[in-house]
């Protein structure tokens, strides 16, 4: 990708590919960013994934909590509906989904890129397993000393729980950063592109691929993930090491 978006576009249609460009230049990323308006999708991009990951924390992380340390007499049956809803891919409710959010009017709007995805089954299993971890014993004694639920879920649980918290961020901003499907059915407006669908203008019916651009795009696109993914590598991999086996 990167050698592509360095390289002239005569060369790249030519036959036979090196492993260095003949000439190279940075002319691609210049048309990249201005063809494609990758400043503003970036912009609505950031909005997006940040937008849905505040939901999914404020309604993931009590939910978690209720179903792995607060005594309910349905929470087993209630854990199987969050596990059925893990077996039910976004792609099969996309057309009652979008039905739904254009009723309400929120059709090529942000908040019809956020709500739709403002919790998260996977996250509730995977914090509810993280908090499994935390001994009931401490909670216990935090009753004793006079807190109530939502200040020792504030105080004890999310501490404990940050591990698997910075790695359910990491993993809905990479999925939701990358989401081509949903954006490309709501975002009408050229304003409301998101950088997936920011690169798909390379694509062209008439002229073909331009894949020099494309590959520009695609490699600005892709930074601040590797960059993200690189800096908090560690707090994924123990996050996502760190939960207890289903009980």
């Amino acid at each position: 990708m990167i050698r592509t978006s360095v390289a002239a576009p005569s060369e790249v249609l030519s036959g036979g590919l090196g492993f260095f460009p003949e000439t190279v230049t940075l002319e691609n990323y210049k048309r990249a960013w201005e063809d494609g308006a990758l400043g503003q999708s970036i912009i609505v991009g950031l909005a997006n994934v940040f937008g849905i990951l505040a939901l999914q924390l404020v309604t993931c992380i009590p939910a978690a909590y209720v179903l792995a340390k607060v005594p309910r007499r349905w929470g087993r049956v209630l854990l199987t509906f969050v596990l059925a809803g893990l077996l039910v891919p976004t792609q099969v409710i996309l057309v009652p989904l979008f039905i739904g959010v254009n009723a309400v009017g929120l059709a090529d709007s942000l908040g019809g890129l956020i709500l739709p995805f403002a919790t998260s089954a996977f996250g509730i299993y995977m914090l509810r397993q993280q908090m499994l971890s935390i001994p009931d014993t401490l909670l216990e004694a935090a009753k004793t000393d006079g807190l109530g639920t939502i200040r020792t879920l504030i105080s004890i649980v999310i501490p404990m729980a940050a591990p698997g918290i910075a790695a359910f961020s990491i993993f809905s901003i990479f999925v939701h950063w990358n989401d081509y499907i949903w954006p490309l059915l709501v975002a009408r407006s050229p304003e409301l592109r998101t950088p997936p669908l920011a690169l798909a203008v390379f694509q062209q019916a008439d002229a073909g691929m331009d894949y020099t651009a494309l590959t520009a795009g695609a490699a600005i696109v892709t930074a601040p993930i590797v960059l993200l993914f690189l800096v908090a590598q560690k707090h994924f991999v123990q996050g996502m090491s760190g939960a207890e086996s289903p009980s």
